[in-house]
């Protein structure tokens, strides 16, 4: 039924709009147009990075910064001009000019060639009823990416994108609400290139030229309107001054890029004790084993089961001398059990620390462990207290936690019955601001998040540790790496994890992944190989299955498939030291680990649409096999010479090529100069130092920034780290390899170096960190 105000259903209300500019005055960042009884300011925050926000009462409301890392008065004030004419009032920086319509205060945008874009078309911005909206022209070669968790093929363009995080169990490629809600897109063209982050926590949506053809459109379910233009030309330019600003990832544990082995559940201590080994008897590598909700005592949150896992301190422990690390699952759902001496409930309601209704009742849903009530994550004592909780996990050897359930899903029945599923009332105060959770909703996620990082960087305050979190806002990448929720053992559901993370990627979240065989349904052995192949691109890296299929571990398929899954997870490992290096550009630059190939060939517009190849940094590229019974695909090379990874047969772009691809092959083509470096096989991270060290490299000219650390603590942040800048030339008839002296302060012992130049040779050398230059010479031609 649709709600109604007046004579018109809310969303048939006329909209109201800004009118004429009366009056103009700059403070510092800001531009401030008053326009009768309602406002528009401009802030200069760099360069490339204006502020937009509108008010419909003149008066700005204080605003919270939940997603924001760095605020407005943080941001050196850049050089810019302001020029008036009779109808414009322009805002010049040094990348970018910003020209505001006296007449109704629309605003365009232009580069320094002048080329528009976030250019606002009729009515520009307006509000109705508790809703502000903003209407912009679509450039007609203009394309769409980012969105946050997005099902579906990468570009967006002629799609509604709703931001309302949400339980997206069975999702598809038509499913819109997700587990995530990041309201920040990247549109492309070639030669331009621009950001919006839509700063809003409450409900809101892009619609991407559906309702109107040529025209986006953002709408939020707050009173006033606020979001930021960051201009680039280039996808990498636009993700470094929006990771800037929301936030950037930690570096996370070296163990935390191996394999993770899951299963909903692994039910006793004794199958996890076969299970890890397994993996050592058949010298599959894994480094981490995580344990579902039933390790717990009737789902309640830390607790352990006594029958199930009785000696979890020392089943961690053994885990522990057999190379692999423990991650349990936590919810925030706390069963709801008074005067049974269950000690999270109990200091709960003693602090006050769960959600309450707007009349001040406890606020109950239901969800594993039956009748469940909520911590108020928007709360600084909570969150505090919720962190502390997990000493009971961390002291028996716990190095990670997978929080779940937090979008938050919950029932108004007991969990599994049939009926929709209801949300928190969205008038219940939260926040020691008193939000309401209408504000509050899209947040929960990313609370529970930076409550569980908060708390283990104190309680392992000497060791790096691992978060993962299937909810999530904008800036989630600060607390947690992400994974893609409970996925199906489909096809369709391995292609579409390729953009859903390269999607990810260019919202600022780079740690993130997919259950590799698919979480629900029944993966066949042809499924779980082709997805074991390209589960090695994904940053985060768990293979994981649901209560109700038949096993999947690597193992579980046949021999053959068990030696594709060997193999593929071996040069998973070998790369290791490139994947870590790409994490370290992720954590200090904002760079996407797994990205589509526009990320770094942004004006070609035949990468725009390319949704099945990506790109793991800018030096490897895949072609994975997505359907059954396919052999050979097309696979398409941007400009310049590329090389096949498993032949080294080269080949030049821009082009198309048909690649075999029989079941044990996943076409992988590296880029001309390319260096990559790359360790022994082990079967768990910390199995034996990087010794040799083999730096592989193909002719061309390119250069590498090599980044090494001791993977575990964080010496890193205080200069415990080391780097060599690694570059190689190609001449008439001979290769140079230039290794510079190693920079920073972290130190280990001599290690022997193999440099091979892939179809050439290689040379060895024992590496002391002094600078070197290696000489390969050519076959005359």
């Amino acid at each position: 039924m649709p709600q109604y105000f007046g004579q018109l259903p809310i969303d048939e209300q006329p909209w109201e709009t800004l009118s004429a500019v009366q009056n103009i005055s700059q403070e510092q960042h800001c531009v401030r147009f008053d326009c009768g009884e309602s406002c528009l300011t401009v802030n200069v925050l760099a360069p490339n990075l204006i502020r937009v926000r509108v008010t419909p009462t003149g008066k700005f409301t204080p605003r919270r910064s939940w997603a924001v890392a760095k605020e407005d008065a943080a941001w050196q004030v850049p050089s810019f001009e302001i020029q008036e004419t009779d109808t414009t009032v322009e805002i010049q920086t040094e990348q970018l000019r910003v020209v505001v319509q006296r007449e109704n205060g629309q605003i365009a945008c232009f580069d320094t060639a002048n080329r528009s874009f976030a250019v606002d078309a009729a009515p520009g911005i307006g509000w109705r009823l508790g809703t502000t909206a903003a209407w912009k022209q679509i450039a007609a070669d203009e394309h769409f990416y980012g969105f946050g968790e997005r099902t579906g093929l990468l570009d967006k363009r002629s799609e509604v994108k709703t931001n309302w995080t949400t339980d997206a169990l069975d999702y598809g490629s038509l499913t819109d609400e997700m587990y995530q809600a990041i309201p920040f897109f990247i549109a492309l063209r070639p030669e331009v290139g621009y950001g919006i982050f839509f700063n809003t926590t409450f409900w809101s949506r892009f619609d991407i030229g559906v309702e109107q053809s040529g025209i986006w459109r953002m709408e939020t379910h707050a009173g006033e309107l606020d979001y930021y233009i960051i201009y680039g030309p280039t996808p990498a330019k636009i993700l470094d001054t929006y990771t800037q600003l929301t936030g950037r990832m930690a570096l996370p544990p070296k163990w935390a890029l191996g394999y993770h082995q899951c299963r909903w559940s692994y039910e006793s201590e004794t199958i996890v004790r076969e299970l890890a080994q397994e993996f050592r008897d058949r010298r599959i590598p894994c480094d981490v084993i995580h344990l579902d909700i039933d390790y717990m005592r009737g789902y309640r949150v830390f607790t352990w089961s006594p029958k199930r896992f009785p000696h979890p301190a020392k089943l961690i422990q053994e885990l522990a001398e057999a190379g692999f690390k423990t991650v349990t699952i936590i919810d925030p759902g706390v069963k709801y059990e008074p005067e049974a001496d269950y000690h999270v409930f109990d200091q709960g309601v003693a602090g006050n620390y769960f959600v309450r209704k707007a009349d001040g009742q406890l606020f109950h849903g239901y969800v594993w462990p039956d009748k469940a009530v909520f911590p108020d994550f928007m709360r600084a004592d909570v969150r505090q207290w919720w962190g502390e909780l997990h000493k009971s996990l961390t002291d028996i050897g716990v190095a990670g936690i997978w929080n779940d359930m937090n979008e938050p899903a919950i029932s108004d029945r007991p969990f599994g019955d049939e009926g929709d599923k209801i949300w928190f009332p969205l008038d219940a105060p939260q926040g020691d601001d008193r939000a309401t959770h209408a504000e509050a909703h899209n947040l929960y996620g990313l609370m529970m998040a930076r409550s569980c990082a908060e708390g283990l960087e104190k309680l392992r305050s000497n060791e790096r540790s691992f978060v993962l979190t299937r909810s999530g806002y904008a800036g989630i990448q600060r607390w947690s790496s992400v994974w893609m929720g409970d996925n199906h053992s489909l096809w369709d559901h391995l292609e579409m994890s390729l953009p859903m993370l390269c999607n990810m990627g260019l919202s600022g979240v780079a740690f993130v992944g997919c259950d590799v065989g698919g979480f629900a349904s029944n993966a066949t052995a042809e499924l779980f190989a082709r997805w074991m192949q390209v589960g090695i691109l994904y940053p985060f890296m768990r293979g994981h299955s649901a209560l109700t299929t038949a096993q999947h571990e690597p193992w579980s398929f046949g021999d053959r498939t068990e030696k594709i899954c060997r193999e593929y997870l071996n040069l998973r490992y070998q790369l290791l030291p490139y994947i870590y290096t790409l994490f370290w550009e992720a954590a200090t630059t904002g760079t996407p680990i797994l990205r589509p190939l526009l990320y770094d060939f942004p004006n070609d517009p035949h990468t725009y649409a390319l949704h099945d190849q990506v790109l793991l940094g800018s030096s490897l590229m895949a072609a994975p096999i997505y359907r059954p019974g396919v052999e050979h695909r097309a696979v398409y090379l941007p400009a310049g010479t590329w090389y096949d990874w498993w032949s080294g047969e080269s080949y030049t772009g821009s082009t198309h090529i048909l690649a075999h691809a029989p079941l044990e092959k996943m076409p992988l083509y590296v880029k001309a100069g390319a260096i990559i470096p790359m360790q022994p096989v082990m079967q768990y991270v910390d199995e034996r130092s990087l010794d040799p060290l083999t730096l592989r490299i193909w002719q061309g000219d390119g250069e590498f920034t090599f980044y090494e650390d001791d993977g575990q603590t964080f010496a890193y942040q205080d200069n415990g780290y080391a780097t060599t800048n690694i570059s190689v030339n190609t001449e008439e008839n001979r290769v140079v390899v230039s290794i510079n002296q190693r920079e920073g302060n972290w130190l280990f012992p001599k290690r022997e170096v193999i440099v091979e130049l892939v179809g050439v040779g290689e040379q060895r050398f024992s590496d002391d960190g002094t600078a070197r230059q290696l000489v390969f010479n050519l076959a005359p031609q």
